[in-house]
């Protein structure tokens, strides 16, 4: 016996496209890393988002989310922390000085990995992503097929497929355009203090939420 039947996968595969493109907190951070780094690290936002992705995904099948929903104070814990996190980027955003970059390929590879590395505990540090995994992947899980770990991950690896799909074009349409300001001094300081804000704001947006 297989997994998934067709139509429970294509009805996943629908649900899952229209909750990618709907503008959230990930495609915040995705429009925030490309307008400060180009094209490239965008994608190493955006892969670092959907690594966290997954691990949501196989934490919900091994019933972790489950008990972060369901005790109170594992939930403000994670909640917090998360929300400090993002808030120490967006006032280390706006201490920085601007960097002038000629290209995004200038980048480093070390600089790519921070990237990806902060990404990744954005993503983790969100006690909202767990309780949605909890409430979204079981109505497409279906557990006398067997291998319930395995049927989360599976929906996790094609929410993450979708979701990078997603960030990419994000991510090369906003770094071809930011190409064009990437000598521009002025716009280099607008930019990094709006991306302060933006990492300061979802920080308290992730402090204002209550569990579900």
């Amino acid at each position: 016996m297989s997994l998934f039947d067709l139509p429970t996968l294509l009805a996943y595969l629908a649900a899952a496209t229209v909750l990618v493109l709907i503008p959230g907190p990930g495609t915040a951070w995705i429009v925030a890393q490309t307008v400060a780094g180009g094209t490239r690290r965008g994608l190493q936002a955006g892969l670092g988002l959907e690594t966290a992705t997954l691990i949501h995904a196989l934490a919900a099948g091994l019933g972790l989310s489950a008990l972060l929903a369901a005790s109170a104070i594992a939930f403000e814990v994670l909640k917090y922390a998360g929300a400090a996190y993002l808030v120490w980027l967006g006032i280390k955003a706006w201490r920085d000085k601007p960097a002038m970059e000629t290209a995004p390929s200038a980048q480093t590879p070390t600089l790519g990995r921070h990237v990806y590395r902060r990404s990744v505990l954005t993503g983790v540090l969100n006690p909202k992503v767990a309780a949605f995994f909890l409430a979204f992947l079981p109505q497409f899980v279906h557990p006398e097929r067997g291998l319930v770990w395995l049927q989360f991950l599976v929906l996790g690896v094609l929410l993450s497929l979708i979701g990078f799909s997603h960030s990419s074009v994000l991510a090369f349409a906003i770094g071809r355009f930011g190409r064009r300001l990437s000598a521009d001094a002025r716009f280099a300081r607008w930019r990094q203090k709006l991306i302060g804000t933006v990492f300061v704001g979802l920080g308290v947006r992730l402090a204002a939420q209550h569990q579900a």
